[in-house]
């Protein structure tokens, strides 16, 4: 896990590409105000799906294809041809995507808006749990010397316990160059 500084400059990196995101569905998919008494520039609505397909002619249905015709029937309709770009309007092809509706374009906003609070609180927990803060520069001088005065005696003690260590290493080879265990090459 990264140190608290790092979370800090990610979430804060989050928080303005959150911003960013939120600005841009903003500026991109707004719905259109109404101004009385001038004409709507709103592009047309968006059709609606396409509704659910008839049912197969003569009751087929998968898995019924007759026997001559393994794959269905050989004379199906063909699919109509997607519009090449160059038949499209101009506005469609360089526009950006169309408007939202009202109702879903404020839901999308209450959500945005929702996630930015988050992440601003995530920021000040981090913030709130970084050292120093509510500590004086005196007080945390003061601390900085304790922990180095303690940091002093542990130093002294482990180099004690390595001389001690050292020691029992000489002392364990002797005893065993006395039993006979070991021999020097």
């Amino acid at each position: 896990m990264a140190d608290r500084l790092t979370q800090l400059q990610d979430a804060i990196d989050n928080q303005l590409t959150l911003m960013y995101a939120s600005i841009n569905y903003i500026k991109t998919r707004h719905p259109y105000g109404e101004i009385p008494g001038q004409p709507s520039q709103a592009p047309p609505p968006a059709p609606l799906p396409a509704p659910a397909l008839a049912p197969p002619p003569h009751g087929l249905t998968n898995g019924d294809a007759s026997a001559l015709e393994p794959n269905g029937p050989a004379h199906s309709a063909p699919a109509a041809p997607a519009a090449p770009i160059r038949e499209q309007p101009l506005e469609q092809r360089d526009s950006s995507p169309p408007p939202e509706r009202p109702d879903a374009f404020n839901a999308a906003l209450h959500e945005l808006a929702r996630d930015l609070v988050l992440q601003e609180q995530q920021i000040e927990l981090l913030i709130n749990s970084l050292p120093g803060l509510g500590n004086s520069e005196v007080s945390q001088e003061l601390r900085m010397r304790e922990l180095e005065t303690e940091l002093r005696e542990v130093e002294v003690a482990r180099a004690g316990a390595e001389e001690e260590r050292e020691r029992m290493v000489d002392r364990s080879g002797s005893c065993s160059r006395e039993r006979g265990g070991f021999t020097e090459e």
